[in-house]
């Protein structure tokens, strides 16, 4: 059903070299394989995040990060549907407008935290906020070294309140996501989520990545660790996030809580 724990913990930031990695690995597994495991898989997820939401008492955050294209969409889609929608806090976080400015970078995303009970997902996060900002001028590259022990700081208050992280990076090469941008071009149900930016972000993979690259091995920490998902194909990156948030099911051991009825069989007499 899930993937093994050595698959999984294959997926760790390496902090040395976060994103050396291969983004087209298969780790010897197949596309049947995966969707076999998978229609397994979805109605355990389902019951678990059930039982999470009875129980009140951890949330799980999963946070999708990656550059276009790399399928951030893709995941909610195809893994995230698999929960009860009453039980989940999905947030998409664009470029901060113009209330979000007059803020601490990190006010809205506080804001967002998924309450005891939840499975909250980040479609892009605070990360934004040490890559995007000072690429769009939302803020000076002298900034950076503060914003990011606010981060960390951030993050480090999540064990506190039960919030548990899969903080995951979705790793897709330059000619990948050319590949994609293409057939979003031609493809009208997928060209409307394109923008002027797409291009110039794809124009700056390189830098981009380098960016990111000392951004995950300085934020790659015990409590909040990220996993270099290999993202280009689609179905291994489908398989290898629903099992991580399996694994963190399984870790909390949840059971429907024993708590007393509010009224007897004979009360409904």
């Amino acid at each position: 059903m899930r993937l093994g724990d050595a698959i999984l913990d294959a997926c760790l930031c390496q902090t040395q070299a976060p994103l050396a990695g291969d983004p087209a690995c298969t780790f010897g597994l197949s596309k049947s394989q995966a969707l076999l495991a998978m229609a397994e898989l979805r109605p355990w997820l389902n019951e678990h995040q059930r039982r999470l939401w009875a129980c009140q008492r951890d949330s799980l955050l999963l946070l999708l990060q990656g550059p276009d294209c790399a399928g951030k969409d893709g995941v909610i889609r195809r893994v995230v549907s698999a929960f009860d929608p009453q039980g989940i806090a999905l947030r998409a976080f664009r470029a901060p407008d113009a209330c979000a400015r007059r803020h601490h970078f990190l006010w809205r995303y506080r804001r967002a935290l998924p309450a005891a009970g939840l499975l909250g997902v980040f479609n892009r996060s605070h990360y934004e906020g040490l890559i995007s900002d000072p690429l769009d001028g939302l803020c000076r590259e002298d900034e950076l070294p503060a914003r990011l022990q606010d981060l960390l700081a951030f993050e480090a208050q999540w064990n506190e309140r039960r919030l548990h992280p899969l903080k995951c990076y979705l790793q897709i090469s330059p000619e990948e996501q050319k590949r994609r941008l293409l057939d979003r071009l031609q493809r009208p149900e997928k060209r409307w989520k394109l923008q002027a930016s797409d291009l110039q972000a794809h124009r700056e993979f390189e830098q981009r990545q380098a960016r990111w690259s000392t951004l995950l091995a300085a934020t790659h920490t015990p409590h909040a660790p990220w996993y270099i998902i290999p993202a280009e194909h689609r179905w291994l990156r489908d398989w290898l996030i629903a099992s991580l948030l399996a694994r963190e099911l399984e870790r909390l051991q949840l059971d429907w809580p024993d708590t007393p009825a509010p009224f007897t069989a004979d009360d409904l007499s």
